[in-house]
């Protein structure tokens, strides 16, 4: 009876043991397949793997990587405080966030403006499935600093048009003054051009 009970639990351990590996190896798959920068954290926040997207976009070796708190990245250059909020604050409470960016000089690749998303995956504890955080990120910086850039432009063209709008308000209103100033001056000169003639008719 123990035997078969040994037995049994071995068994179950075994099959437990193959079937984390196959989730496990499937996860890995899809986020290796993925063309955006990807982490696989653990619930401590320890990268148990990186794709190649994010080797390639950050710069940093597998060996400085994998096994390292999220936070020591690359020299810590991924000690980052609105990171730290996301991680250990908002996934926790939220389970997920979306679309998250963060605008941040890294020490090698310099200014990188990153849409983050994240979920939390819950494992199971009678089978020792551990709980994972999938972290993605996308890199948009050229594509928002093109659009910081229009919106600039946008804007001191917006500014140019309103100067000139008000110079040329400015400028209809001395016309529109000088105009008065004229037709009075027309009349005045019509007053005195009457007065001579009737000047002329008296002295006839």
């Amino acid at each position: 009876m123990e035997k078969n009970c040994n037995k049994n639990m071995v068994n179950s351990n075994v099959l437990t043991q193959e079937l984390w590996g196959t989730t496990w190896t499937y996860v890995k798959t899809v986020v290796d397949t993925a063309r955006e920068p990807f982490l696989i954290l653990d619930k401590d926040l320890q990268v148990l793997a990186a794709n190649e997207s994010f080797y390639q976009l950050f710069k940093v070796a597998r060996s400085e990587t994998e096994g390292t708190f999220v936070y020591e990245i690359g020299n810590k250059q991924w000690d980052i405080p609105v990171l730290k909020k996301l991680l250990e604050e908002i996934i926790p409470r939220e389970t997920f966030f979306k679309d998250f960016e963060v605008d941040h000089i890294f020490p090698t690749i310099g200014r990188k403006i990153i849409k983050l998303n994240a979920r939390q995956i819950f494992g199971i504890k009678e089978k020792e499935f551990p709980d994972l955080i999938l972290l993605a990120m996308e890199d948009v910086t050229d594509r928002q600093l093109a659009q910081n850039k229009l919106e600039e432009y946008t804007k001191r063209l917006e500014e140019e048009f309103e100067k000139r709008t008000q110079e040329l308000e400015m400028r209809v209103k001395e016309l529109e003054k000088l105009t008065k100033m004229l037709a009075e001056r027309e009349l005045e000169l019509k007053d005195l051009r009457k007065e001579i003639e009737e000047l002329k008719k008296k002295l006839k």
